[in-house]
């Protein structure tokens, strides 16, 4: 079985998901906004019976509190973190690495991704598809908030660039052209880089989402999923037997800055 998966804009660039199955249920995946949710639940005529909350920042909870109103049965999945720091609004279950669950007939393995914050958590569900928040972007990643270059490094590399190539990962901004405009900046030579550019300069133009990409495509495009490469290190600044979380490291501080 595989999930059917909505995109929701919300805000500027923030991406919601809500996810549903034959039988009508819903689950909705990070919103800052209720009033979007409500109104294609309505319109698609489906009951919300799960947020799967990936962290706490507020443009991913922010509608907790009406959603809970209006389903007061609503269960709230997030980290074991966030819920012994009380960081997620209606939060009724915490989530371990590695613990499994099922939703919609699809079963979810959850992966602890700290680095973007120390809470964070993925989604990996058995049709192939991924939630990662704002762990990894298309062509980029997240900002380290709380978390450590090492640990936003093995959310990359050793948990999301280990999926299947073709795992879609859905994460929650529309942030790729400009992620690409930095990895160009480190990676000139990457003729995948390029080509890939001018696909998304096209698909915004006609006001196109990039979301969701693929483990295939950052491999080839995402700086810092390809920081181990010998061009990744030296636009780093890092030497040859430097970890590669420090190369990591390394170009995300480039990137807060660029």
């Amino acid at each position: 079985m595989t999930l059917h998966i909505q995109r929701v804009p919300v805000w500027q660039d923030n991406y919601a998901w809500i996810l549903s199955a034959p039988d009508g249920t819903a689950a909705l995946v990070d919103a800052p906004d209720a009033a979007p949710i409500l109104a294609i639940l309505a319109e698609r005529g489906l009951r919300l019976t799960h947020i799967l909350n990936t962290h706490h920042h507020f443009d991913h909870v922010g509608s907790n509190e009406a959603l809970l109103a209006a389903f007061p049965d609503l269960q709230v999945f997030g980290g074991v973190y966030d819920q012994e720091h009380a960081r997620i609004p209606g939060q009724t279950r915490a989530l371990r690495d590695g613990e499994r669950f099922a939703w919609g007939g699809v079963g979810c393995t959850v992966a602890e991704v700290p680095g973007h914050t120390l809470g964070h958590i993925a989604y990996l569900f058995d049709d192939g598809s991924a939630f990662v928040g704002d762990t990894l972007f298309v062509a980029g990643c997240g900002r380290l908030f709380e978390g450590t270059a090492e640990q936003l490094d093995r959310a990359i590399n050793e948990v999301f660039d280990q999926l299947p190539p073709d795992t879609r990962l859905y994460c929650a901004h529309e942030y790729t052209a400009s992620n690409l405009a930095f990895a160009r900046s480190v990676d000139p030579d990457n003729g995948d880089l390029a080509a890939y550019a001018e696909q998304v300069a096209a698909l915004r133009a006609e006001g196109q989402a990039t979301v969701p990409s693929t483990v295939a495509l950052e491999r080839r495009i995402n700086p810092f999923v390809r920081a181990d490469r010998a061009e990744l290190r030296a636009a780093a600044g890092c030497g040859p037997t430097a970890p590669r979380h420090e190369v990591v490291g390394a170009l995300r501080r480039m990137k807060d800055s660029f």
